[in-house]
Order: C-alpha cells, then structure tokens, then sequence
C-alpha cells in the first residue's frame, strides 16, 4: 500500500483478547471488517478472544485490490490462524461471502488447527456466464459496478469498494475452483448461514458443500430477513446467537 493512500472508514481491524477460544473472522471481496467487526464484537463481549483482520488490498483503493491476488488475502489470514492458535486452546475460523471461502480453505488446510467454521453466504461458485470472460475481459477493463452493500436494513454499509477490480476477482474464482475441490478435507463442524433473498452470491455454493463437505456436523440455517451483507442486516443478531451457541457446543467453551 503506498504510504499516501489512506485507509477508508470502517476499514479497521479489529483485535480483542479474551478466553481460551480464539476466533478468527474474514471479510469478504472489496469488503471491509466494518461487515464483520459488529459480529466479533458480540463474540468478544461473550468472553471470546477475536480477531477481524483487514485483507491484503482491502481497505484503500480498488486499484490496490487489483494488484494482489487470493493467495495474499489467505496468507494474511493463514497468520492470524498461527498466531491466534498459540495463543489459544481452540480456534474457529468464519467469514463472510469471499471470506467464507477463505475460512473453508484454511479448515480444508489446517484440519488439526481449526475446532469449527462458520460462514455467512460464502462463496464458492456462480452461474453468472459473465465470469467466463474474466480472463479476457480483466486486460481490457480493470473493474465493473461494485457488489458492496447488498443489504436490506436501511443506514447501513460495509465501506466497500465503489467499484470491482476483474484481475482480483478472476484470482478470487481460482480460490472458489480450488476450494470446492478440497472441502472434502473439512473435517471441522460446520455452521453455514445463508440468505435466500442473495443478490450476490447464487444457490451454487451451498450446493456444493451440501454435496462434498467433510465435516461429520453441517448445520444449515436460513436468514430470511436479510441481503448478501447479512451480519450487518435485519438477521445479524440471528448470526450471533447461532454462531455463539455452536461454538459453545463445539468448542467447550460457554455462550454468553
């Protein structure tokens, strides 16, 4: 990031130290933790050790965004995994959209670290035939229209990105190949919360890991209420109770 860029609103990270179960939560694609941060917050007054990072080209420009590629928004949380695995007798790992994605792929890689995932509308596919021209597309145009803020509750916003960088997405579709092809190797229990009313992320995903998923315990809840942006939505608190009960349950850590 060049030093004369300054951070968008929202964009913070958060970090907060709590008991012996760590959680670890991704944003998802030209998002912020401003989508996340209410979310761990509640996890952390519930006496969790929490961290909300922000992803590599996140945060700033889109035009930043479109200079990394998935594998520096993973190493960026692989770390924070490490690091909150020491620190911690256990770990979940959640995000949402991309993040959730993100937070498969480090289950499906780090089985020994990771004791349950959790995921808000994630992200593994699409039948949009627009994608199948990203990798022409993405020389000839470096964005489209943005994607942030898919949400139904009035007053709120993720701080987004006001556009979509292609080589960045065409990157982040590799990440969805290659995750879908590995969730065979979860083994965590699963929490996978999704709105049907999603006008961003289709029914392919939860699809797929109905399909291929690993874990002995998938848990699949629906958030009626609520768009994409679902933890900043009418059905955020629903997040939270399901969330903090099943990471009660299969943590041995305590709810509330």
């Amino acid at each position: 990031m060049n030093a004369d860029v300054s951070r968008l609103p929202g964009s913070e990270p958060f970090s907060a130290d709590g008991g012996p179960v760590g959680v670890l939560l991704s944003h998802g694609f030209t998002g912020s933790p401003a989508s996340i941060v209410p979310w761990g917050r509640a996890l952390a007054d519930r006496g969790h050790t929490v961290r909300v990072p922000l992803l590599a080209g996140h945060g700033t420009r889109w035009q930043d965004l479109n200079a990394t590629r998935w594998t520096d928004w993973y190493d960026g949380l692989e770390r924070e995994l490490v690091e909150l695995r020491e620190r911690c007798e256990r770990v979940v790992v959640g995000g949402l959209s991309m993040g959730g994605a993100l937070a498969l792929r480090l289950a499906a890689d780090h089985p020994e670290t990771v004791d349950a995932v959790v995921v808000v509308n994630p992200a593994l596919a699409s039948g949009d035939p627009r994608l199948r021209l990203l990798p022409v597309l993405k020389h000839l145009v470096p964005s489209l229209p943005a994607i942030g803020n898919d949400i139904a509750k009035p007053g709120q916003d993720e701080h987004a990105y006001p556009r979509t960088p292609l080589k960045a997405l065409h990157s982040g579709t590799q990440l969805w190949r290659e995750t879908a092809d590995l969730l065979g190797d979860v083994t965590a229990p699963l929490l996978f919360l999704r709105s049907p009313q999603d006008h961003v992320v289709d029914g392919l995903t939860i699809d797929l890991v109905r399909d291929r998923i690993g874990s002995p315990v998938a848990e699949f809840v629906e958030l009626p209420r609520s768009y994409h942006v679902a933890t900043l939505d009418h059905d955020a608190d629903l997040i939270v109770e399901r969330s903090a009960a099943f990471i009660a349950t299969h943590t041995g850590g305590h709810d509330g």
